[in-house]
């Protein structure tokens, strides 16, 4: 018998991705119609906070969910600090440089610019227009998972939902770091040259380490053909303006990185790393590919059904804005899917994804084993019965050996996650 791909198979029914396409589908209502887009986006959050909500008291797996709680909170404080590491790293990228050069470099060629531009002269206006539309961002791709972790309530996901997020944030947090690793590396101009200006206030002028080991080498062939062969910077920097050093106590090593004018010097703390805002320079590879393709890929994992392939193709549509609309070069988005791909697929090596007490009840099974046999070979229905009351028993009396506490802890996961949801949407809704 011929079996259908995995993609298009879900564990039950359709209502989660039906949940999924409306909440994109209202979510895109700003830009057709605003009135009623104000209407049907909180009636639709409503709707899904109360079911979600309701469903509490009939999950069977809070235990499970507890024992998940430290991975969680391990793999969120991991995820933060990855984080923070990027926040410094992008601003640094451009600060070393100074806006002079940000401004005058042009942008590297790109052959998937040049291949949509094309696109645009060969397929019908509506074909470019639905290209061109703003139908799913960052901030909806998390939104996706979020509601996928949800989804656990209505068993539409195996429990553990926290040992998912946990592992979605752990596979974030070491993608991040890569990322960031990746794009100091090498500082690669902005498609967009007038980004730097706009966004950032840093010195118009190279900091003293470009100044000596780059600007002297950079558009010279016979310095660089030096350069080369001595292995040594030779040349004479010339003078520039002297850098400004504000006071950050114990954190005045970061000065050098993210080189502060006086106008925004003073800490608390560098007014929350300039309200993290993206980059300017190439970063490669692309954050929010990066969200994109682990967001499809949980779900595919998790969930399948045909909603799965349809978030695919909003993966694929994001991919082609952020080359068109010149957020990112193409190769920051082919590098972003593959590597999503990859770290996705290498943590489910070693990350456990299904809920444990299956494991448990058939190891507890494998004990009695033994006594089953003789009971079945005896016709003792009564011993069998007994035995595997004794199973179920013995799992019952952990499960519901601290209800209280479960409750608590149920209580405080709802009301933690659905913080995090509206923090999420409020942080993230501008991309």
């Amino acid at each position: 018998m011929k079996r259908s791909p995995a993609i298009l198979k879900n564990r039950r029914g359709g209502g989660l991705g039906f949940a999924a396409i409306s909440y994109i589908g209202v979510d895109y209502l700003r830009f057709i119609s605003p009135t009623w887009h104000d209407r049907l986006q909180p009636a639709l959050w409503t709707v899904l906070a109360i079911a979600a909500i309701i469903r509490v008291p009939f999950y069977k797996h809070w235990s499970s969910e507890l024992r998940s709680a430290i991975p969680f909170i391990f793999a969120m404080i991991f995820l933060i600090s990855a984080l923070l590491f990027e926040m410094v790293s992008v601003r640094s990228v451009t600060a070393v440089l100074g806006l002079d050069w940000n401004n005058d470099t042009s942008p590297l060629p790109d052959i998937g610019q040049w291949l949509l531009l094309s696109l645009n002269e060969k397929v019908p206006q509506t074909v470019v227009d639905i290209l061109r539309a703003r139908i799913i961002g960052l901030h909806h791709f998390l939104m996706l998972f979020i509601m996928l972790a949800f989804s656990v309530l209505f068993e539409s996901v195996e429990a553990p939902g926290l040992g998912l997020g946990a592992r979605y944030m752990f596979t974030m947090g070491i993608g991040r770091l890569l990322r960031a690793i990746t794009f100091i590396s090498t500082i690669l101009p902005s498609p967009r040259p007038w980004c730097a200006s706009a966004r950032f206030l840093v010195p118009q002028h190279p900091h003293p380490w470009a100044q000596k080991y780059y600007v002297p080498y950079a558009t010279d062939s016979n310095a660089i053909r030096n350069v080369i062969n001595w292995d040594i910077a030779y040349a004479d920097p010339g003078e520039y303006d002297a850098e400004f050093r504000p006071d950050w106590g114990s954190m005045s090593f970061l000065i050098d990185f993210l080189r502060p004018t006086a106008p925004e010097g003073s800490s608390a703390w560098y007014h929350l790393l300039k309200k993290a805002s993206g980059g300017c320079n190439d970063l490669i590879y692309s954050g929010h590919m990066l969200v994109a393709v682990l967001t499809a890929m949980a779900w595919t994992e998790a969930y399948g059904g045909y909603s799965s392939a349809v978030i695919w193709i909003f993966v694929i549509h994001s991919a082609q804005r952020e080359i068109r609309e010149r957020h990112h070069y193409s190769v920051d988005v082919v590098v972003a899917i593959y590597v999503g791909i990859m770290l996705w697929k290498m943590t489910r090596l070693f990350w456990p994804v299904k809920d444990q007490s299956k494991d448990t009840r058939l190891r507890r099974l494998e004990k009695i084993q033994g006594r089953l046999m003789r009971a079945a070979k005896d016709d003792n229905i009564e011993e069998i019965r007994e035995l595997l009351k004794e199973v179920e028993v013995s799992n019952q009396v952990r499960e519901n050996s601290s209800s209280k506490a479960m409750w608590l802890f149920s209580g405080g996961t709802i009301i933690f996650t659905l913080s995090m949801v509206l923090l999420a949407f409020t942080l993230t809704s501008d991309g």
